[in-house]
């Protein structure tokens, strides 16, 4: 029952890391819409593995296969099924952990929830699930491209080097989804060198939300920033939040509070939402991932029996996942903004006649 995100645009998730398929059951998306199949399969390709070595070498073409809610080019109303089967698993890999808990992984904590885990390559906790959620996010951002709603994101800091310039569009072409050109080599060099030492690094996305109208969220516990925040949370490896500026904290009240003019904010320190609703500037967002737990290192443990064991992985992991979760982050974002808009369709009695008369 917890396996599905979103009120009114809803989806449902479903699959594991070395099953038959993952895939995704999408509710709530309108009737008569175009359906942009190529840029589906264009969003599934950047988040696929196997592109660099800035990712997992498991080979996945990640090609979706829509099962139904499509006729003719169009949505019809229905739920969207679509789903991607898995070609190169290699669950060998995993055949010497199937009774040890490796640290930093969920297995410790389904092993004790569940009684059981899937043990080849983490099962339904491994971010291969996050492949359904951009395809979700793919739909979601069809309908927000209606709104001329934009969502952007990429790397800002990687391995505590932090970018000093944003260049979106730059991080559209660079292998890291990097957003400052003039400092992506010395991440590179730090990639390399942390996966060379059989380690691995986290990191920071950044993720902008332009165009968006005043009055999105729900009060007071359905707020945009709450539900952006839960959304984030839930994607594989991130540890943390922080919705506008970083710094606030720092900062007196003066000096963080937005002021205003007859032509708008003077500034943008709330990240867009004040009382959990948009003001109508820009959403602002860092994501703070943490190191791959995948590493090639000698680790203490124990087993499901109790003893304690070293660990040694096999198999193919990335040496860093914000890089990819930049693509998860904008997919889960869409889908916030989308169930948001439809949430707040029917918030005034004129809206609502509208709608029906």
């Amino acid at each position: 029952m917890f396996n599905s995100f979103g009120e009114i645009f809803r989806f449902t998730t479903f699959g594991e890391s070395h099953g038959k398929a993952i895939g995704v059951v999408i509710d709530g998306v309108p009737s008569g819409m175009d359906f942009d199949e190529e840029f589906l399969i264009n969003e599934l390709d950047r988040r696929r593995p196997g592109k660099n070595r800035f990712a997992t070498a498991r080979k996945e073409l990640d090609t979706p296969e829509i099962l139904s809610g499509i006729f003719e080019g169009k949505t019809t109303g229905t739920p969207i099924a679509i789903v991607i089967f898995n070609k190169d698993q290699k669950s060998k890999d995993y055949g010497n952990i199937k009774d040890i808990f490796r640290p930093g992984h969920a297995d410790f904590t389904y092993f004790h929830k569940y009684g059981i885990r899937d043990y080849k390559g983490g099962g339904r906790s491994s971010a291969r699930e996050t492949a359904a959620r951009v395809a979700a996010g793919a739909v979601a951002k069809m309908i927000l491209k209606e709104f001329n709603i934009k969502i952007e994101a990429g790397t800002v800091e990687i391995g505590g080097i932090r970018a000093q310039n944003l260049d979106y569009e730059y991080a559209k072409t660079s292998p890291l989804f990097a957003l400052d050109s003039k400092i992506e080599k010395e991440w590179i060099n730090i990639i390399d060198k942390a996966r060379n030492e059989h380690n691995s690094l986290g990191g920071v996305v950044k993720l902008k939300i332009e165009n968006l109208p005043i009055g999105l969220g729900e009060p007071v516990y359905y707020k945009l920033d709450n539900i952006l925040a839960s959304a984030m949370v839930s994607i594989n490896a991130v540890k943390g939040i922080y919705i506008g500026n970083a710094n606030s904290h720092k900062l007196t009240g003066f000096n963080n509070n937005d002021e205003i003019s007859k032509n708008g904010f003077l500034s943008n320190n709330s990240g867009g939402v004040l009382g959990g609703i948009s003001n109508g500037e820009n959403i602002e967002l860092e994501i703070y991932f943490k190191p791959t737990p995948s590493i090639f290192k000698p680790q203490k443990s124990i087993d499901i029996y109790g003893n304690e064991v070293e660990v040694n992985l096999k198999g193919r992991h990335d040496p860093i996942v914000a890089i990819r979760g930049s693509v998860v982050a904008e997919a889960m974002a869409a889908s916030v903004v989308v169930d948001m808009l439809m949430l707040n369709a029917t918030r005034t009695i004129d809206k609502l006649k509208k709608i029906y008369q």
